[in-house]
């Protein structure tokens, strides 16, 4: 199957995808801030430099959009139907490089988060998870 799109207008709308300050990362860190904590941003001199980092709790966050980490059993985990080889090696790297980046900051004793993009439907949730988390 071909790309509804030109090759120019494709690469425009991939280079509007950010990798930093997400919508889904800017909701996490704003209930995390009313939620009276405190945290770090994208540190630099962490394996695969999570999103959030909270010290004092020894706990690092990855907020992953379903579509891009391939959150298993999501409806926004497709897989696009235009070159389906470049897509499926293109997620597999994202897999492997978070799995990666996760077993190192365990063994460095971090705590490893993940909230996935679809949590954010639900707040109240998430609050009481990481509550229960960061205690």
């Amino acid at each position: 199957m071909t790309d509804l799109l030109s090759r120019e207008k494709r690469s425009w709308n991939m280079s509007r995808i950010r990798s930093k300050d997400t919508g889904p990362e800017k909701v996490v860190r704003s209930l995390l801030h009313r939620m009276g904590y405190r945290f770090r941003l994208h540190v630099k001199s962490l394996p695969g430099t999570p999103d959030i980092v909270l010290p004092k709790f020894k706990t690092v966050i990855f907020v992953h959009g379903c579509f891009w980490h391939r959150h298993l059993g999501c409806r926004f985990a497709y897989t696009p139907k235009s070159r389906v080889d470049f897509w499926m090696k293109k997620f597999e790297q994202n897999v492997k490089a978070h799995e990666k980046a996760a077993g190192e900051l365990k063994d460095q004793g971090w705590h490893v988060l993940v909230i996935w993009e679809c949590d954010l439907s639900e707040l109240d949730l998430l609050e009481r998870k990481l509550s229960t988390l960061l205690c």
